[in-house]
């Protein structure tokens, strides 16, 4: 059986790191031809080739990507190892890379990460934001531990859409224009300025079949992809805008807005993603759970709110 030495991986992280073999050798403080004869024992072991010629440089290539963050792990360790023996205190060696479609309220993702900051062993957190094909392509790279969007992922993808769950939609608007829609909601958003999201996403196509379904037809004061500058511009006063009622609260005191009534029958479903079946890693494991026992298991479309919705306006 082959085992992986670790003097190589060693080279080939520095590589990696450095760009190019001339300055992973400098900073090794070993000859260039030393270093190269490291990578190739290397991917001989492996199978693979982890570089390509890029310029003048090199690039890695989709099993180096893959190699290298594993290295950046095994050596992260080693680090924390060597500060744990020395006395020091080691950083949080858990890490949870996730990807978040653009689409998705930032409110939401907030509530959805807030369990996994508060883990025993609180990971190191990396978020980044896209839109959810270029995000596949980076799970499907093992860049990513798992995507969370706002539609499953299609059959054709390698990957696991874990449901996290659902919420009702809630309309919320400026005082001023709260008071002038709330009486006869939902026939008078008819007419009522409005601010969409764009109609490349799945919540506008929904409302878009609402609004055929009902007769419904708002003037479309304008249409985003950034679901925070929609509210943003909702907030001034422009124009009605939607948003899950899950965080209904936190949308009317953060953005000093009315929560003026609920879009009948439309809802927003939240899914994770991830290259498993059944989810091992740990964060992601708290995640998923957290959301489906308690964030989204009571939609924040309670009964209570709703009724008070339809009582007063902020």
């Amino acid at each position: 059986m082959d085992l992986l030495n670790y003097h190589h991986l060693r080279y080939f992280w520095a590589v990696a790191k450095e760009g190019s073999v001339a300055a992973a050798a400098k900073r090794l403080r070993v000859t260039q031809p030393t270093v190269s004869g490291q990578i190739r024992a290397l991917e001989s072991v492996l199978g693979h080739r982890l570089f390509e010629r890029s310029g003048r440089g090199l690039a890695l290539t989709d099993a180096g990507r893959l190699v290298f963050r594993f290295a950046d792990d095994i050596f992260e360790i080693g680090s924390e190892l060597l500060d744990a023996v020395r006395g020091r205190s080691p950083r949080g060696r858990l890490r949870l890379n996730i990807g978040i479609a653009d689409v998705l309220p930032k409110l939401v993702v907030y509530r959805l990460l807030l369990p996994v900051l508060t883990m025993r062993e609180t990971p190191h957190l990396m978020c980044f934001e896209g839109k959810p094909p270029d995000l596949m392509s980076r799970l499907a790279a093992h860049e990513l531990d798992v995507v969370l969007t706002d539609t499953p992922v299609s059959p054709v993808v390698k990957a696991f859409s874990h449901r996290l769950g659902e919420s009702g939609l809630a309309v919320f608007g400026s005082l001023p224009l709260a008071r002038r829609i709330r009486a006869g909601f939902p026939k008078s958003l008819h007419g009522a300025p409005m601010l969409l999201p764009t109609p490349n996403t799945v919540l506008r196509r929904r409302l878009d079949l609402w609004f055929d379904r009902t007769g419904i037809r708002p003037d479309i004061r304008g249409e985003f992809e950034d679901s925070a500058l929609l509210k943003v511009f909702g907030q001034s006063g422009i124009g009605l805008f939607v948003a899950p009622g899950v965080i209904a609260s936190e949308v009317r005191s953060q953005y000093n807005v009315s929560l003026i009534g609920w879009i009948p029958g439309v809802r927003e479903e939240f899914y994770a993603v991830s290259m498993e079946r059944r989810i091992k890693h740990s964060a992601v494991a708290v995640l998923t759970d957290a959301a489906r026992q308690r964030l989204l298991a009571k939609e924040g479309g309670d009964a209570g709110t709703r009724r008070k919705a339809s009582k007063i306006v902020r």
